[in-house]
C-alpha cells in the first residue's frame, strides 16, 4: 500500500496565507476596474519587449546559478551547472510563496543535499548569497537616498519612510546574519536572553525545539566567516554578479515602460524607482511582497505611466518579473524533484 504524507501544518499556513494574500492582491488592484478598456490597452503592448523581459528574469535566477556554482568550484566541490540551475529555481520558487523568502534556502540546502553536498559546503555558499543578495539591495537604497536624484525622490514624495523602513530592516537582517558568521555566540546570548523572557511571559513547553533550531540555525553558519576572510577578492566578485543579477529584475519595469511607447523618462530613474519598490518591501513577511509591490508600483509609477497605463503597465511588470518568475521555478521545480531524486537513487 501507498502511503501519502500530510502536509505539515506549516505547509497548509503557507498555502492558505499565500491564497489569501493573492486574493485581497487582485481585489485592491481590479477594484472598479473597466476590463474591456484593460484588455485594449495590454493588447497594445509590443510584444518584443515582454519577451525581453522574459529573458530578463531568466538571466536574473541564472545570475544565481553562476554564483553558485563559481562559489562551490572555488570551495572544491565540482557539480554541474544544470545542477546549479535547479538550486536557483527550487530557492526562488520557495522564495516567491514563503513569507520574506524564508523558505528558499532551506529547500536549496535539501537540494544540494541529494547531490551529495556536504552541508558545512552548501550552507556557505549559501549564507554568501543571502548577505550580498540583501547586501546588494542595501547599496541601491543607500546610494538613492544618500544622493538624492531629483529625477527619483520626486515621485518617492510622501513614500519615503517605506524606503527608509525597507532599508533599516534590511540593515537589521544584514547585522543579525554577520554576527551569525563573525559572533554566534553573541546570537546564542540574545536567543537564549529572549527565550527567557518569552518563557517568564508565557511558560515554553517545546523549549528544547527552540533551542535545537538555533543550534541548527548558527552551525549552518560555521565556516562563513573564514572562507569571508580569505577570500575577499571572490566575494567582491559575488558582489559584482549580484549587483547585475538584480538590476536585471529592475529593467522589467523600463522595458514594460517601452512596450507601451512610453518616453521622456529615463531607464536610470525607473530602474531606480522599481529598486525602491523592493527596498520597501523585502523584508516585509509577505510572500514576494505580494500586494504591496502592485499598488506601490500603481502609486509611484502613474505619473510616469498615466492614469490609463499605469495598471496595464504593472500587470505587464509585476506579470513577468514576479508571476511569471513563479511559474517558471515551479515547473523547474516540479523538474528537479525527478532529476535529483534520480542521481540519489
Amino acid at each position: 500500500m501507498c502511503y501519502v504524507k500530510k502536509p505539515s501544518k506549516k505547509t497548509v499556513f503557507n498555502i492558505i496565507f499565500l491564497v489569501v494574500i493573492f486574493g485581497l492582491t487582485l481585489w485592491s488592484v481590479f477594484s472598479g476596474v473597466d476590463f474591456r478598456q484593460l484588455t485594449t490597452y495590454l493588447s497594445n503592448a509590443e510584444p518584443v519587449y515582454t519577451v525581453l523581459s522574459v529573458l530578463c528574469v531568466i538571466g536574473f535566477i541564472l545570475g544565481e546559478s553562476v554564483i553558485i556554482h563559481y562559489l562551490l568550484k572555488t570551495l572544491g566541490t565540482h557539480i554541474c551547472f544544470s545542477h546549479c540551475c535547479l538550486y536557483s529555481f527550487i530557492g526562488f520558487f520557495y522564495s516567491c510563496i514563503t513569507p520574506s523568502a524564508s523558505g528558499g534556502q532551506p529547500m536549496q540546502l535539501v537540494a544540494m543535499r541529494k547531490d551529495k553536498i556536504p552541508v558545512a559546503v552548501s550552507a556557505v555558499v549559501l549564507a554568501i548569497i543571502t548577505i550580498t543578495y540583501k547586501l546588494v539591495l542595501v547599496f541601491i537604497g543607500t546610494v538613492i537616498l544618500l544622493f538624492r536624484p531629483a529625477s527619483v525622490m520626486v515621485y518617492l514624495d510622501g513614500l519615503e519612510w517605506l524606503m527608509y523602513l525597507g532599508l533599516v530592516l534590511n540593515i537589521i537582517c544584514i547585522g543579525l546574519l554577520l554576527l551569525l558568521v563573525f559572533h554566534s555566540g553573541v546570537i546564542r546570548s540574545i536567543a537564549n536572553w529572549s527565550l527567557d523572557l518569552i518563557d517568564r511571559i508565557r511558560p515554553l513547553h517545546n523549549r528544547n525545539h527552540w533551542e535545537e533550531k538555533i543550534d541548527n540555525l548558527i552551525s549552518q553558519y560555521n565556516g562563513t566567516a573564514e572562507f569571508y576572510r580569505g577570500n575577499q577578492r571572490i566575494i567582491l566578485n559575488v558582489f559584482g554578479i549580484t549587483f547585475i543579477q538584480r538590476c536585471l529584475l529592475f529593467l522589467i519595469a523600463w522595458l514594460t515602460y517601452l512596450a507601451f511607447q512610453l518616453s521622456g523618462e529615463s531607464m536610470f530613474t525607473i530602474v531606480s524607482l522599481q529598486g525602491m519598490i523592493s527596498v520597501a518591501v523585502d523584508m516585509l513577511p509577505l510572500p514576494g511582497g505580494m500586494g504591496i509591490s502592485e499598488n506601490l508600483f500603481l502609486t509611484i509609477f502613474e505619473p510616469i505611466f498615466g492614469e490609463a497605463l499605469v495598471l496595464p503597465g504593472m500587470l505587464v511588470s509585476r506579470g513577468i518579473s514576479f508571476y511569471t518568475q513563479l511559474i517558471i521555478c515551479a515547473i523547474m521545480t516540479v523538474a528537479a524533484s525527478f532529476i535529483l531524486k534520480r542521481k540519489e537513487d
